[in-house]
């Protein structure tokens, strides 16, 4: 077995698609030697020839030294056969996810490479446990999950199954770190921490969409004005693919006992049995023209009406609402004259139960999300039957501030505050069933997904008691058990501690 600190200088590959091809890349640019192999003929001699043409490119584009370059090449070997593999330090697998085939890879590689060898899976959403099953020597076998375009993407998961020494972890966490990527250690669970943690930011907008809430369009551009994410939700499924995110989506929930927070919409597999798979289709939640530019509709009310003068603050406590519609030109009144838009801030709370609850117009009130950035665009809400001359009103009110609105149908926590609630609120479950460390969680997350800020980084700026009272209000309105707080959120806002804090 490897021992902690050993170097690892002769890394295999199987499997030379994009996912090898990567891999041996990172490899040959660490500076260890590369054995790569791939069951179709004639394929690993193609990967090489493409990882090749990677490094001049690299090149020209002076990111890499051209005697760099040269050398990193001399490091590749093209080989018929795994037999090749007998004398490395590690044998990577990256083939196709058929726990039954990886399994076979897996038998053979013990029969053909030192004991102290170790074997490692590229799988992203098969258990390392499941592909050791079948083999003898369990201590040396894990997950190194790469993440696609692997010489771009900095994060590599290093999976700890039950049975994976201390030593061949660190080994792997060393040529991790080797090969240019930032490790984190994570146990062996269904999506591991990345697929796992990416559940909540698509999901909660799938849910939204399919109440009526909102459109796609309206969805992303909250989520990237309000909220500072580079891609909203539904561009970001078009991108991967929903013929990829769907079953992905699918196995984690049904690995976690069909755990309500993980489910997904019927939208999303509606879209998948249709064909509409998103920029590969040229059709998904957004359609797309020949150079996979997305033609999306406006995300933006309109108003012809004339600006609002007057607003009514539904309660007249409310400084934070009062000053801020004050900036954006309103006159703003403690005292309702019968016949003005009334204004609200709800948290976690829908117009209609609002209004129910203080006895007020649900005709005239509308809620203004004053969660996220408000510098872009503002969230309007309204209940059903609510005057429509108002809203027109308060709408080019806000235009006239410079401000674009997205006006939605009533909805508990309008469309960041349930989106961003459930992206920390699976963080911190993640963190609570032991996934990884929180630190890692948060650094996993925004290198792997490109988000603005880890989960748990989310629920600290967010508030924890802030989180917590939005997931509660969503619960105790939809009677859904989706929005359960995760106990480590629960505890720590309890407790007046960071989403951060370990145990």
């Amino acid at each position: 077995m490897a021992e902690t600190g050993q170097k690892i200088e002769t890394v295999g590959v199987i499997g030379a698609g994009a996912m090898g091809r990567g891999i041996a890349q990172v490899g040959m640019t660490g500076g260890m030697a590369v054995l790569l192999y791939d069951a179709m003929a004639g394929a690993a001699a193609k990967a090489r020839d493409a990882i090749f043409a990677q490094l001049d490119q690299m090149v020209s584009k002076g990111r890499l030294e051209d005697d760099a370059a040269a050398v990193a090449k001399t490091r590749l070997t093209v080989v018929d056969t795994m037999d090749a593999f007998a004398p490395a330090d590690l044998v990577v697998e990256a083939i196709v996810e058929n726990l039954a085939i990886k399994q076979e890879v897996f038998r053979k590689l013990e029969a053909i490479v030192r004991p102290d060898c170790l074997l490692a899976s590229n799988t992203s959403s098969l258990r390392i446990a499941s592909i050791a099953a079948t083999c003898q020597h369990r201590a040396r076998i894990a997950g190194l999950h790469f993440f696609n375009p692997v010489p771009l993407m900095k994060l590599v998961e290093v999976i700890r199954a039950p049975g994976t020494s201390d030593a061949a972890i660190a080994a792997l966490v060393a040529v991790g770190e080797r090969m240019g990527r930032l490790p984190v250690v994570v146990q062996d669970s269904p999506g591991f921490l990345v697929n796992l943690g990416g559940r909540a930011y698509t999901q909660e907008a799938l849910r939204i969409v399919s109440e009526g809430v909102a459109t796609p369009a309206q969805v992303d551009a909250v989520m990237r004005d309000n909220w500072g994410f580079k891609m909203g939700p539904f561009e970001l499924m078009d991108l991967t693919g929903i013929d990829v995110n769907f079953p992905v989506s699918q196995i984690i929930h049904e690995g976690y006992f069909y755990d309500r927070r993980l489910a997904t919409a019927p939208l999303h597999q509606l879209l998948k049995e249709s064909g509409r798979l998103g920029r590969k289709s040229k059709q998904g939640f957004f359609a797309y023209d020949d150079a996979g530019k997305g033609v999306v509709p406006s995300a933006d009310a309109t108003s012809a009406a004339p600006a609002a003068e007057k607003v009514v603050l539904a309660d007249a406590d409310d400084e934070a609402l009062g000053e801020l519609l004050r900036s954006f030109g309103f006159e703003v009144s403690g005292f309702d004259d019968g016949d003005s838009a009334i204004l609200c801030a709800p948290l976690g709370m829908d117009v209609s139960t609002y209004a129910t609850e203080r006895k007020l117009d649900h005709r005239r009130l509308f809620g203004l999300d004053i969660a996220g950035k408000l510098d872009k665009r503002l969230t309007l809400m309204r209940a059903p039957g609510a005057r429509r001359d108002l809203l027109d009103a308060v709408v080019a009110r806000l235009h006239g501030a410079g401000r674009a609105v997205t006006a939605i149908t009533d909805s508990p926590g309008f469309i960041g505050q349930r989106i961003a609630a459930m992206v920390a609120n699976l963080g911190c479950e993640m963190a609570q069933i032991r996934v990884a460390t929180p630190a890692d969680i948060d650094k996993a997350m925004t290198l792997g997904l490109n988000y603005p800020f880890g989960p748990l980084a989310l629920a600290d700026a967010m508030g924890l008691e802030t989180v917590h009272t939005v997931l509660t209000q969503l619960q105790a309105i939809t009677g859904d058990d989706r929005y359960r707080p995760s106990l480590w959120l629960r505890r720590r806002a309890q407790l007046g501690l960071s989403a951060l804090t370990d145990d």
